[in-house]
């Protein structure tokens, strides 16, 4: 079974500054490869676990902008 790494992410911002730093998160996101392959809905991603370094060093980059949990579980079910 393949094991698999949730984030849950939120980014805390004043909001005069909130605009620019999604637009900088999310493209970053994008440009990491983070964003085209793996399940996500709003502020949640899933990742393989042979990712889990890449991802860690993304989300470190916004360590201050940005609250993030990280979840390892070895499956995930969608509910019908």
């Amino acid at each position: 079974m393949r094991h698999m790494i949730v984030y849950m992410y939120d980014l805390k911002t004043k909001l005069r500054d909130y605009n620019r730093i999604k637009r900088s998160f999310y493209y970053n996101l994008n440009k990491a490869g983070l964003n085209n392959y793996y399940w996500k809905t709003k502020s949640v991603i899933v990742v393989p676990n042979d990712m889990e370094r890449m991802a860690d060093g993304f989300f470190r980059q916004y360590t201050d902008v940005a609250i993030v949990f990280k979840l390892k579980t070895k499956n995930i079910t969608q509910l019908k």
